[in-house]
């Protein structure tokens, strides 16, 4: 297959991905408004699961059918990584004051809940092939299961208790309008589902054109195309005025994707996927470890300044994580 057509492939995923993440975002909050929905929680749970659907379908496609473990753990920890980049171009777009002083202090949870998990994997990582497993499935699985249905009862508790002094009644929307739009949200949905499956074949073979490593690949490029919902779903949240919307998407997809990695596990017949995994990704788990610090960091702090006048230094330091795990990444060569 020539590389044109490769590359073809691969660009056409990324535009199919991006239509549809936009459109999603519209019909998310338009189904937000018709049902009374916080947009905080559609963020978290609807649109985060929603816009992650291409790094579950390129995770499954990639252990099933291409049989890269190293394809789908590079995507599924490439895209927590390059969600948590993304909130700098947030934070750049946040024009009066960085993010982090109007941000609401529910994603603290949402970011706890993604370090606890981000650890459960980088120590299973590190096992490798000591890790106890329960047939063919690594024991952290269903661990970073438990621990995601936990994150989203306890951030939903929370936030629930934080708005309900605020509480309003909207006016309902007609019936025909909300099924309409649950039809649009649910036809997207697929869209996005039938873009990701194709996605590791293509990427997969650019990784042999190029003489790249299937990790680097997973990592960056992947990782960078898969998340493009995300991308579009929090530029459409900030155009809306909802930045609580945009940054529970990003830290709730990750919660989401570091599920994936155990979804990936069950579909991975040959054994424990962490186990077969290369050490490398390791490292990218460190880095998103490194980088939801800085995140909760920033949580806390409520920065005010801003370095060159553009972002904030929490946003700096987010960068400068990501350049040099993409770096160890290709350097890595696995």
């Amino acid at each position: 297959m020539s590389l044109a057509w490769l590359l073809l492939q691969f660009a056409g995923c990324a535009v199919l991905i991006a239509w549809a993440g936009y459109v999603l975002s519209r019909s998310a909050d338009a189904l937000a408004e018709a049902h009374g929905w916080g947009r905080g929680w559609v963020g978290l749970a609807m649109l985060a699961t929603v816009t992650s659907l291409p790094e579950l379908a390129s995770g499954i496609s990639a252990v099933a059918f291409v049989d890269a473990p190293n394809l789908a753990v590079g995507n599924a920890l490439g895209a927590c990584v390059v969600n948590l980049l993304f909130l700098v171009v947030v934070d750049a777009l946040q024009r009066h004051q960085p993010m982090y002083r109007e941000a609401s202090a529910t994603h603290l949870l949402s970011a706890g809940f993604g370090v606890v998990m981000l650890g459960f994997v980088a120590l299973s990582l590190l096992t490798g092939n000591r890790a106890p497993a329960v047939l063919h499935v690594g024991i952290y699985s269903p661990m970073l299961l438990a621990l995601y249905l936990l994150a989203l009862k306890g951030v939903h508790a929370h936030e629930r208790q934080a708005l309900a002094s605020a509480a309003t009644t909207r006016p309902s929307a007609p019936a025909g309008q909300t099924r309409r739009e649950w039809r649009r949200f649910g036809l997207a949905a697929l869209l996005v589902l039938a873009a990701g499956s194709w996605l590791p074949e293509a990427a997969d073979g650019l990784a042999t054109a190029l003489g790249l490593s299937r990790s680097f690949v997973g990592t960056v490029l992947m990782a960078i195309v898969t998340t493009l919902p995300e991308m579009a779903v929090t530029l459409g949240a900030l155009r809306l005025g909802a930045l609580d919307m945009a940054i529970g998407n990003l830290l709730g997809s990750n919660l989401f994707n570091i599920v994936i990695v155990a979804v990936d596990d069950a579909f991975y017949v040959r054994g424990p996927l962490l186990a077969d995994a290369a050490a490398v990704h390791a490292g990218t788990a460190v880095t998103a470890l490194v980088m939801t610090g800085l995140v909760i960091i920033g949580l806390v702090m409520r920065p005010q300044g801003r370095t060159l006048r553009v972002v904030s230094w929490i946003s700096v330091g987010l960068a400068a994580t990501y350049v040099v795990n993409a770096a160890l990444v290709y350097l890595g060569g696995i």
